[in-house]
């Protein structure tokens, strides 16, 4: 497996509830934020372990050799998150690496963090 895209982040919630999110986000329907496209399906949880670590299979059915980590960070009141994508060769190319990480951005930078507010 290889590397193909990371991004580190402030979270606003503490690091428990960063953990719960990522390892139930259809848990709390007030707070959905794992907003799916047709072209993707909801990953698995490959690795739990609490409250630093989780390990998602791929979203993306057409690379299900896909695999995206995170690392959970307490920092103060809050979480630094820290993505990482993960892909076996044959690598796709960059543009298709760049759409990969752009969704995953959305998801977890945009999606995820909006969830808790601003």
């Amino acid at each position: 497996m290889q590397q193909v895209a990371t991004r580190r982040r402030s979270q606003p919630p503490p690091a428990r509830f960063m953990f719960e999110a990522l390892i139930d986000p259809y848990r709390q329907p007030a707070r959905h934020w794992l907003e799916l496209l047709e072209s993707e399906i909801a990953p698995e949880i490959v690795r739990a372990e609490e409250p630093e670590l989780v390990i998602w299979s791929s979203i993306w059915p057409d690379r299900p050799d896909a695999v995206i980590r995170f690392d959970i960070e307490a920092v103060g009141n809050g979480t630094m998150l820290r993505w990482t994508l993960f892909l076996e060769d044959p690598i796709p190319s960059e543009a298709e690496v760049v759409r990969m990480r752009k969704r995953l951005n959305t998801l977890i930078n945009a999606n995820l963090k909006f969830n808790f507010g601003p």
